[in-house]
């Protein structure tokens, strides 16, 4: 009898603990810990989302969680060239495209810019004509090339196959274009925006991710008819008593995805490397050289022993292999997922098209003033203020261009995007992380790569072509055509400046030594060749893990 007390006490004591324990989470959920305040919008009060999830996956990506790992050479440095020495860095968890971008899909890119600003209309010309690859790359001196030339962009039969011609400057803008594009369609399917919005925008009303959130009155030409037409956009009023300041999806709601963009090379190499399959415990067993196990090319698994595991060139003429035995299944690029995925499940990090990724180039990776999230590139921007302290939205006639250094002109900012400008020191006084706007040339300090550098000029760290183009223009000021100038100064010592940009990988045009994920080499960016591509990253927000600590395997 009094063991059956016992066993009523504790099991009444379970229950309280167990409602006590719910009460508190749900007052966690419900209410503020500042204030005992309610969160949920109701009476007066302010709307917060605590039943956030975590981030969506957006469209193509794979998520790679973040960690530690050796950035650089592992193996023997035979080419001596001291690049990428090795060093320890953390990346935090991100995303990234399971596959290189495709003709397809920057085909899509193409059309969108070609039915919503016509190029037909001259100010709008340099929009589509600036983003179109340059076909003429695979044009060789001493090969017949045509056939690419003429069909590997637009022929269906190369639709799923790695777009190249692409400099880094138009899969930036690429990234750009569909950042806006996933999260216009995020907007019409949780049914915030009037469903088919997307289709309706013309060159005065395109959507923006940035201007949403900063300006979302200004969207769509400022209809609100298709910003706030969705069956969701009614709930989002509702919970603050019409109050205005929520008529519109905001950050703190979770529901737009961070930025596509070109991933820092830190987070392409630990992507590529994919080292989950050599871990043990809180280490790494040895080193690797692929994004595959092993010390070699071939795969050596019984049922495709043999096989080539990426697309690369196996010798002097040797592209692919002898006809009807092919060694790797292609002689230029090949289509997608043509070869086993890494650990990460992403294809094609060694082989098929070498890739852009987002860092400016410079030969040494200085570690000692920063391991985290590691990146050479940082151009900080504000956006560009009007008198009455709106924001300044770029408009159908004053979309922002380029001109770049072989005379071709690129959109940096289409209508509808916020108007960006520098930061100033004003903007930076008292700050101890950085003191201005253009961080590219921060510590670079290879002073032995320049031979004009003195302290009296400290303006340009490294002895590079300054090739100049000028805009010529008529008395009324329309341009007239271009006035392109070589620099043929004999003292150059380098080709490295600002504007050289980092790719990985090796490449169907490749030897293996490229394969290995620490290879890094440069381009300007402003130019493009056949065997470059990319493909899109984006960061996590959250968690560093999808589904928190895992079992060791």
């Amino acid at each position: 009898m009094r063991l059956k007390t016992v066993f009523k006490s504790i099991f009444l004591i379970a229950i309280t603990a167990s409602f006590t324990a719910c009460n508190n989470s749900e007052d966690y959920k419900d209410n503020s810990r500042a204030t005992g305040w309610r969160l949920d919008g109701k009476d007066g009060n302010l709307k917060y989302k605590t039943d956030y999830d975590e981030q969506e996956t957006g469209p193509g990506l794979v998520f790679v969680e973040g960690g530690t790992f050796t950035m650089g050479k592992v193996q023997d440095d035979v080419m001596h060239d001291w690049n990428n020495t090795p060093t320890q860095q953390h990346v935090q968890s991100f995303y990234m495209d399971e596959t290189e971008v495709t003709n397809r899909m920057y085909l899509q890119y193409l059309d969108w810019l070609k039915y919503t600003f016509d190029p037909t209309e001259e100010k709008y010309r340099n929009i589509y004509y600036g983003a179109l690859p340059d076909t003429l790359v695979w044009r060789n001196r001493l090969g017949y090339n045509e056939t690419m030339t003429n069909n590997y962009l637009r022929h269906p039969a190369y639709q799923n196959y790695p777009v190249v011609g692409v400099n880094w400057i138009q899969a930036t803008e690429f990234s750009k274009w569909r950042t806006d594009r996933v999260n216009e369609m995020v907007l019409e399917e949780k049914g915030y925006t009037a469903k088919g919005a997307r289709f309706k925008a013309d060159p005065a009303s395109t959507f923006n991710s940035e201007t949403y959130i900063n300006a979302p009155s200004k969207v769509y030409g400022g209809n609100d008819s298709l910003t706030k037409g969705g069956r969701a956009s009614a709930r989002l009023v509702e919970v603050v008593d019409e109050d205005s300041t929520h008529n519109y999806v905001q950050r703190k709601d979770g529901v737009l995805l961070p930025a596509y963009r070109l991933p820092t090379e830190a987070e392409w190499e630990y992507a590529a490397l994919g080292m989950s399959s050599v871990r043990e415990y809180n280490k790494y067993r040895g080193r690797k050289k692929y994004p595959w196990d092993g010390q070699y090319t071939r795969d050596g698994g019984r049922r495709k022993r043999g096989d080539q595991l990426a697309n690369f060139k196996q010798g002097d003429g040797d592209y692919g292999g002898i006809a009807g035995w092919s060694d790797d299944g292609a002689d230029i690029t090949a289509e997608i997922k043509s070869y086993s995925p890494n650990d990460f499940g992403i294809y094609d990090m060694a082989g098929n098209v070498a890739e852009w990724v987002a860092d400016v180039y410079r030969p040494i990776v200085d570690d000692e003033f920063n391991d985290f999230n590691y990146y050479r590139g940082n151009v900080y921007t504000k956006n560009a203020i009007n008198k009455d302290g709106t924001v300044k939205i770029v408009q159908s006639d004053s979309v922002i261009f380029d001109t770049l250094s072989n005379g071709s002109i690129i959109a940096r900012a289409l209508p509808g995007e916020i108007a960006q400008e520098a930061v100033t020191s004003e903007d930076t006084y008292l700050r101890t992380q950085f003191s201005e706007s253009d961080n590219r040339d921060f510590r670079d300090g290879d002073l032995s790569s320049s031979r004009d550098y003195s302290e009296s000029d400290k303006t340009r760290m490294y002895n590079s072509p300054q090739h100049k183009v000028n805009v010529q223009k008529d008395s009324t000021g329309n341009a007239t055509g271009l006035d392109r100038q070589y620099d043929t100064d004999a003292n150059r010592t380098t080709l490295i400046d600002n504007e050289v940009r980092v790719y990985k990988g090796g490449s169907w045009r490749d030897r293996a030594y490229w394969l290995d994920p620490a290879q890094r080499r440069y381009f300007p960016q402003d130019m493009a060749t056949d065997y470059i591509g990319f493909r899109n990253a984006m960061s996590r927000v959250g968690s560093k893990s999808q589904k928190g600590k895992r079992a060791r395997d």
